[in-house]
């Protein structure tokens, strides 16, 4: 456990920033340790903290699953992780701080990639726009 690296996922956490520079995102950071939670991205400006979370280790409601095997203990790994995001998302809410989450599975193809892009857009407005977005 202590091996799975918690940052630069590259099926999740990369992917969104290459198609977020792409499409040019501009004005958030990676990783911000001075909010609550370290959120992946942070936009300072519009206050919104935004976290890719892998389906498997954060329960999706859609297509995450508890494996057999030990089935106590990933039952319960899961729900801690579970609370543990929903405390986050509490704490950077009473700081004032939006939070927006995105599923792995969101981030599967181009469509669904644009449909999170469209998401990002509408918690922040246009502020964040550099041009206008083109999805290839």
């Amino acid at each position: 456990m202590s091996a799975i690296r918690g940052k630069n996922n590259r099926t999740t956490e990369v992917k969104l920033r290459m198609a977020m520079i792409r499409n040019g995102v501009a004005g958030f950071k990676m990783h911000v340790n001075e909010v609550t939670g370290t959120p992946d991205f942070y936009f300072k400006k519009e206050r919104l903290a935004l976290f890719v979370d892998g389906c498997y280790w954060h329960g999706c409601p859609k297509c995450g699953h508890i494996p057999k095997k030990r089935l106590e203990f990933w039952a319960a790994k899961i729900k801690r992780t579970k609370l543990r995001d929903k405390k986050k998302r509490s704490e950077l809410r009473k700081q004032g701080i939006s939070v927006l989450h995105i599923w792995e599975h969101e981030l599967k193809n181009k469509q669904s990639i644009a449909t999170v892009l469209t998401k990002i857009k509408k918690r922040c407005g246009l502020t964040i726009w550099i041009r206008r977005p083109m999805i290839k």
